[in-house]
């Protein structure tokens, strides 16, 4: 299996954290349909505004080749080149409106992000990997999977284990091969004013 490329936190953090990341290479190995559950179990119980819930996730499975078909068609090219590999696609899909009132919900999209960040924690505690990706054609779900017109469709998701690069994946084997970097903790969180770096010392 590929190695874990581990993050290298300035703070420590949560190894189910730490081991994330979003592979492009796939093994094709199916994921048992009881871990496939526990994701979106644990998707379930993430916070959200008024608990309204705005997340919806819709899944496919090598295991259904048909249905398969039809998800992998909502990804662009460019993405189903290297997702159709997972054993498992889902579209994350999320409610604009408010049930509680039918008035836009403003924080959905938060809402559907924390959903998903607790299926990545979960699939990592399986030894699973999640890669998400924005490159999709939402209209085409929209209308394939007769979607409410107050639902947007947000991302793609691939789902499955960690596969060795092969010959022919080059170009997937060099980007899984990058390090992974983030902004330091004190360049996207302030205090006292736009700009000025948080300072953890002062807490």
């Amino acid at each position: 299996m590929t190695e874990i490329k581990r993050a290298q936190p300035d703070y420590p953090i949560v190894d189910l954290i730490a081991d994330r990341w979003s592979p492009y290479v796939f093994d094709s190995r199916p994921v048992a349909a009881v871990d496939v559950a526990a994701l979106f179990e644990a998707a379930r119980w993430a916070p959200s505004s008024f608990n309204d819930q705005p997340w919806r996730y819709i899944v496919a499975s090598k295991e259904r080749p048909e249905e398969y078909a039809r998800l992998l068609s909502c990804l662009l090219e460019g993405n189903q080149a290297w997702a159709k590999n997972a054993p498992v696609l889902a579209l994350s899909v999320v409610s604009l409106l408010f049930d509680r009132n039918s008035k836009p919900n403003g924080t959905a999209q938060h809402d559907l992000g924390l959903a998903t960040g607790t299926l990545l924690v979960e699939a990592t505690k399986r030894g699973l990997s999640v890669h998400q990706m924005a490159g999709i054609f939402p209209d085409r779900a929209m209308e394939l999977y007769n979607i409410p017109a107050n639902f947007q469709v947000l991302t793609g998701i691939a789902i499955g284990r960690r596969g060795e690069p092969v010959a022919g994946d080059k170009k997937l084997a060099e980007r899984d091969r990058l390090p992974r970097t983030r902004r330091a903790v004190t360049e996207f969180v302030f205090s006292g004013s736009w700009g000025q770096s948080f300072d953890p010392s002062d807490c």
